[in-house]
Formats: structure tokens, sequence, C-alpha cells
């Protein structure tokens, strides 16, 4: 029993991180291979059987994981991207939900030839869209704010929502033909209200608390993670004492609560949160994946899978579209949210619950609804999966372009003729800065500009639309370019965040200079601080993008290699340089060749 329980744990936590990893190196969805793993231990090998090795216990864990994932996908709900999205995210949670319900039902009845009551309860199941497969999805492939809004907001709102609904139908099946006494309607209305207002009551509560309690300084830092996972498994058990699954309700309504009170420090422990539920949904998916009978998808029949076509190419795009209409939604979100529904843990832990119910109460059909459920499952995960990132570049909803963007924080005359090389060289660039008339220059060269200040809420949002893949912290203060590489760091990556080099050589001292973790890479160098790069610029230089053959044979200053593929890398003293192939860019520095040959202090070579 040991062994076989180390053996679980390993196939779950360790095989489920090593898909993710893998994942990112080849760029392909994550949620493929845990399924593909999932499989491949379970049902085929044989190595791992959840429902053996857990017992009893298995349910209650997967609630528990499913409580966090949507309490760190509240957290991401913040009330003022309703400003830009609203009417879609209200039409798409109020009015494609029960068209969903209605059509699913439908499809469940005349394609899948199930009984009434069975095509309710899989209408029901289907009308979520999981949270623990969009949200990843959405991290990756860096939609532009107002179509990521949409999925992200239906995603978590409809999650526990099509969980309760779900529970009302089983309910009305099973439970209420054979209540006596009182009215069942007015009975079921009651227990309905009493789990959906101790959720709400009890997740507003939680956040009110937390920012009591964190504002006041009366939870020490360390104890602070502890704190929020407590209370979200807090909101998630109570109200499910009241009703079925209305606990997802409650950790929902604590993260959206706490988001919106905007609390200090929340930023840091989102990002652990984030990481926690990385893990958790490789594991809840490698879990579910391997707990799948060869016997159940020996059921798996052609109506069936009419059913799981029919859902995925009618249902729900004829839902969103019935939903969307006379809206400000563009024909293009139209068409790709009613593309993009891909279903998650939530569906298949329900349907696991569901469908033995239904037998026991003796409806016919009720074991074809997990493997229907998880054949609509697979079908979504692998086709919105794989063309969430090309539809959304053909419709022009997707941030991310070929090239890797930069952001260059600090405008000045260097700075500025800086970027413009870059921009006419088709490196996507922006140049922030607080002070307008410092971008004045950029903007008549054509070059994308934020006015903000980059630590406010408005420059997080001027960037939401395109984040940028590397910074660089250019201002004359060392200190401030360092705070902005320490804060950006965990967004962008702490290898993508560089700052000009310190003035005083000490700072970059090993054992006595600033820390690595107090700062970002040093552009160039070493030498390259504010005031010489400054002085340079006054002597005549410039900066120009030239072939890497050029740049090598030349005694200018290598700062940036532009790499064939659109990749970016600053040259640093912090890192081991990248090769420099046949058909790179670099980036140079350097007086120009027609320029007078006057004496003038030059800066050391970046690159030997």
């Amino acid at each position: 029993m040991e062994h076989g329980l180390t053996t679980a744990v390993l196939c779950i936590v360790g095989g489920g991180i090593a898909a993710q990893v893998l994942a990112a190196r080849l760029r392909i969805p994550a949620i493929v291979l845990l399924l593909g793993l999932g499989f491949l231990v379970g049902p085929v090998l044989g190595l791992l059987h959840p429902t053996r090795d857990f017992g009893d216990n298995l349910r209650p864990l997967i609630g528990l994981a499913v409580a966090i994932v949507v309490f760190e996908g509240g957290l991401a709900l913040d009330f003022r991207e309703l400003r830009a999205s609203g009417e879609g995210v209200l039409r798409l949670t109020a009015f494609a939900l029960p068209m969903n319900f209605v059509l699913g039902t439908l499809a469940a009845h005349l394609v899948g030839g199930m009984m009434w009551g069975p095509s309710a309860v899989f209408g029901a199941i289907l009308v979520v869209t999981g949270p623990t497969v969009i949200l990843p999805l959405l991290r990756h492939a860096r939609l532009e704010r107002r179509s990521a809004a949409f999925l992200r907001w239906e995603a978590i709102i409809n999650d526990p929502v099509g969980a309760i609904l779900t529970a009302v139908v089983i309910e009305i099946l099973v439970g209420v033909p054979h209540q006596a006494g009182e009215n069942p309607v007015i009975a079921l209305t009651l227990h309905l209200a009493e789990g959906v207002m101790v959720a709400v009551a009890l997740g507003v509560g939680s956040a009110f608390l937390v920012a009591w309690a964190f504002r006041r300084d009366l939870v020490s830092e360390t104890l602070k993670t502890p704190v929020l996972l407590a209370l979200a498994l807090i909101a998630y058990v109570v109200p499910n004492l009241f009703m079925h699954e209305a606990g997802l309700i409650g950790a929902t309504v604590f993260g959206i609560a706490l988001a919106n009170r905007h609390v200090p420090g929340i930023a840091e422990l989102r990002r652990f949160k984030e990481a926690l539920v990385v893990l958790l949904v490789s594991c809840l998916f490698v879990v579910l994946t391997a707990d799948l009978d060869l016997g159940v998808l020996g059921k798996l029949s052609l109506p069936i899978i009419g059913l799981a076509a029919a859902i995925v190419f009618l249902v729900r795009p004829a839902a969103t579209w019935l939903a969307t209409l006379n809206s400000d939604l563009s024909r293009q979100e139209r068409i790709f949210v009613g593309w993009i529904g891909p279903r998650g843990i939530v569906a298949a832990a329900v349907a696991g619950v569901a469908g033995p119910r239904l037998t026991e109460a003796g409806y016919p059909g009720g074991d074809l609804i997990q493997p229907t459920v998880f054949a609509v499952i697979v079908a979504t995960v692998i086709l919105h999966g794989f063309s969430l990132g090309p539809l959304s570049r053909r419709f022009g909803l997707s941030a991310a372009a070929e090239s890797q963007r930069l952001a260059v924080v600090g405008a000045c005359p260097w700075s500025t003729d800086m970027v413009v090389a870059l921009h006419r060289a088709g490196v996507p660039v922006v140049l922030i800065d607080t002070y307008p008339g410092a971008l004045h220059a950029a903007q008549e060269a054509g070059v994308p500009t934020l006015q903000a200040e980059l630590l406010s809420r408005h420059a997080e949002e001027g960037l939401a639309d395109n984040p940028p893949d590397h910074l660089l912290a250019a201002t004359r203060d060392e200190l401030y370019n360092a705070l902005v590489c320490t804060r950006l760091a965990p967004e962008i990556g702490r290898e993508r965040v560089y700052q000009l080099a310190p003035s005083a050589d000490h700072l970059l001292h090993e054992d006595t200079g600033v820390s690595r973790d107090a700062r970002g890479k040093v552009l160039g160098g070493g030498k390259t601080d504010f005031d010489t790069l400054a002085r340079h610029h006054d002597a005549g230089w410039q900066f120009d993008v030239v072939p890497a053959e050029s740049a090598l044979a030349s005694d200018a200053i290598r700062l940036l290699i532009i790499k064939s593929d659109g990749t970016v890398e600053f040259i640093s003293v912090d890192h081991e340089q990248a090769a420099i192939e046949a058909g790179d860019r670099l980036l140079t520095y350097a007086m120009p060749k027609h320029a007078c040959h006057e004496t003038a202090e030059t800066l050391p070579l970046a690159v030997a």
C-alpha cells in the first residue's frame, strides 16, 4: 500500500510538472500532454489508479484543489476591466449560459439518444468553460486585453454556476419526487437560496477580514499566504455543508472580492498562488484522466462522438452568437469567443458524481454522462488549445508579435535615438516616461510611447494589451532602475529585465555590490552608465542596427542581439553571451565613420 501510494504521488506530481516543462519547451498546450500522461500511466500501463490508491479521500481532495484554483482565478478578476468588456461579460454569463444549457440538453436527447433527465444533467454540466484550462492557455496565448477578459470572466463565473445548476437538476430528478410534506419547489428554492447566501456572505466577509487585518499589519508576512489558503478552503467547505457545490461560489467570491479591495502586497501573494495552481492543475488532470476505466471508454459509441462534435461545433458557437446579437462585440470577437470554450476539471469532477447518482436512481443512460463529458473535454482541450493562438492572430486579437517586444523606461536624447533605431529595424519597442515632452521626438518618429509612472496602475493597464518580453530601465536614477527591475521581474522574467550600469564600479562587486536579487541585469560590459552614454551622444555617437558580420568587424559597442527568428537578447556581464550566427543583427553604438576623428573617451567593448 505504501509503495503504491508513493508511485501514485510520483506519477502525479513528478509527471505533471515534467509535462508542463516539456510543453513550455515545445510551445504546445500543457493540458494536452497532461491528458496523455494520465491516460498512459492509468488505463494503459496501470501504474496509477487514483480511486484505489486514495480511496474515499479522492473526491474531497479534488474538491479542495479546485477551490484553490477558482480562488486564484477570482483574484485575476478586476471590476475595472468591465469598463471595456462589461457588456460582453454580461452576455456570456447571464445570456449565453442558459442558452448553452437548453441547446446542450436538446443535443444530448436528439443526437446522443439520452433520456430527458440525463440530457438535462449533461446540458447543465457543459455550460462551464473551465478556468483550469482557459487560464493556463491565456497565460501563453497573449490575447489582447478585451478578448482575454471575456474568456476569463466567463470561465470563472460560469464554473460555480454550472456546478450549482447541475446540483439543482439532480435534486429535481432524484430528490424532489421523493420528498413529502411541504411544497418541493419551495423547499428546493429555499435550499438553493440558503447555500448561495452562505457562500456569498462567507466569501465577501473573508475578503473584508483579510483587508482589515493586512492593512493593520496584524498578520506577519510569513503567515499571509497560509491565511489566504485557509480562508479559501473554509469559504469552500462551509457552504458545501448547506448545499452541494455551493463552496465553489464561496471560493470564487472570496477571490473576486479580495482582488477588488486592492490590498497592498496581494500581487506578491498572487504570484505564489499562481505557481501553486500550476502544480494543482497538473495533478488534477493527471488524476482524473488516470482514473478513467477502459470499460467506461468502451462506451464511446458513434452517437456519443456525434454529441461531442455537436457541443463543440454547434451548441457553443450558436449560444454565443445568439447571446451577443446587437452587442458591442465585433464579428471577429463573436466568432472567436464562440469557438473557444474548453471544459476542464469541474466538468469532469461533477460528471463523475452525477452519472452514478442518476444510475442509482434508475435513470437509463446515466452511465453515459461521464464518458460523454470526458469526450467533450478531450475534444475541446485539443481543438481549442491548439487553435487559440493561430485564430487570435488571424482575427487580430493577439497581443503577441513575431518579434519579442522591448520596453525602455526613461526618455532622453540618447534613449530616444536608440528606440528609434530599433523601431526602424522592425523590433517592437515602447518608450515609457512620465514627462510628455520627453516623448515627443519618439512619437514623431512613429515609436509607440506610454506616458505613465511604470509602477502605477495606469501603466499596468496601458501595457496589458501588449505586455513586453524584455525591459530596460534607462533613467538617470540608479535606485529607481533597480526598483523597476525588481518589481517587473516576476511578470517579465528575472532573466529579461536590464538596467544601466551603476556609475560606481564597486556597486557591481560580487561581495560588496548590490545584490543580484535587488537589481536587473547590467546592460553591456559594466561601463554603460547614464552619464557616459549621454556624453557619447553629445559627442555625436549614433545607434545603428547592422548585420552581425559588420558589427563584429568594427570597434562599435554592441548592446543587443536580434536573432533571425525575432527573439532579442541584451549583451550583459551578468550572463553568458548567446552565440552570434549568420543572419543575426546587432544594435551598436559608435561614432559615425564620416564624423571628425576627434580624441574622445571610448567605452570598453561589451563583447570581446
